[in-house]
């Protein structure tokens, strides 16, 4: 009696795996990820198995991916700065780059490029940053000397930007010289927009080399002498998404203290009215996945309390 009422339990949902989950698990471990855990470090400390952590958090990444395409748009920028991050996919035979942007004034983060350190990568970069951008105003974009920088500041923005360079010169690990070029505009007009700056006073790029660090220090696989370095440059691209949209909307910058009020870059840059949190950006994704279970025809009962 006992097996044929489990056979007729079985037989009823035939294909209907179950997570039985609650959501406030799926959130920390999408929080977990970007203060820096790996996958087998939060699947000890959440005691779920390593493959569920990584298919959450390719869900999560895909939810802020859209969240961000969404949210960010008509940006004001003042000063941009513009870096790269190496870092290797695979093996230390693969080295890789990520294009970063910050918009100084609100400390956002607006966009990012994962690949070789190319022509067509810093077009790609600049032209999703303008794509964001309210270019009514003038913008002073300041960047290290890569080669492709100029050229591609001059085709995206034209000749009415600013556009400055920063040259470091290295010997054992140390800054010994440091060289700043103005290239795109007149030199008046260079001082007098820095003397309307309330961040800086003078050419520089170490608003974005401490956005370089956050990354670091926010994404394992971006650890230095580490085993957790990312197999697929998808994957790092996914986690660089969960970690943006993290850090502009949900993630208090201790730069934009205000009084008793400590805002996000997206409060400060106007993209929100106060600061979000994970449980507010992720459902979206949630509903995408089942939406396409159900177009392929796969039935899916989601648990998450």
């Amino acid at each position: 009696m006992r097996e044929d009422i489990l056979r007729e339990r079985r037989n009823a949902l035939p294909s209907t795996p179950t997570i039985q989950h609650r959501r406030a698990t799926f959130d920390e471990v999408a929080r977990l990820s970007v203060e820096g855990l790996n996958k087998s470090a939060i699947a000890r400390v959440e005691r779920i198995a390593w493959n569920t952590v990584a298919r959450w958090l390719e869900k999560a990444a895909h939810s802020c991916r859209r969240f961000n395409a969404r949210k960010m748009a008509a940006l004001s920028v003042a000063e941009l700065q513009a870096d790269e991050i190496r870092t290797i996919v695979g093996s230390k035979e693969h080295p890789i780059w990520i294009f970063t942007t910050i918009d100084v004034w609100s400390r956002l983060w607006p966009a990012t490029v994962v690949g070789r350190r190319s022509y067509r990568n810093t077009l790609a970069l600049f032209q999703n940053v303008a794509s964001r951008m309210n270019l009514d105003r003038v913008p002073l974009i300041i960047t290290d000397g890569f080669e492709f920088y100029k050229r591609v500041v001059r085709r995206i923005l034209g000749p009415a930007c600013l556009y400055g360079q920063v040259i470091k010169t290295r010997r054992n690990d140390r800054i010994i010289k440091v060289e700043r070029r103005m290239l795109i505009g007149d030199p008046w007009r260079f001082e007098e927009t820095l003397r309307d700056f309330e961040d800086s006073s003078k050419l520089n790029t170490s608003f974005v080399e401490r956005l370089n660090l956050t990354i670091r220090q926010g994404s394992a696989y971006l650890f230095r002498r580490t085993l957790c370095h990312a197999r697929m440059k998808e994957r790092l691209e996914d986690h660089l998404d969960l970690l943006r949209c993290y850090y502009n909307f949900v993630r208090p910058h201790r730069a934009l203290k205000f009084g008793a009020e400590v805002r996000t870059p997206a409060m400060q840059a106007g993209l929100t009215t106060r600061r979000l949190t994970l449980r507010e950006i992720f459902p979206s994704a949630m509903l995408l996945w089942l939406s396409e279970k159900v177009k392929f025809g796969q039935s899916t009962v989601l648990v998450l309390v």
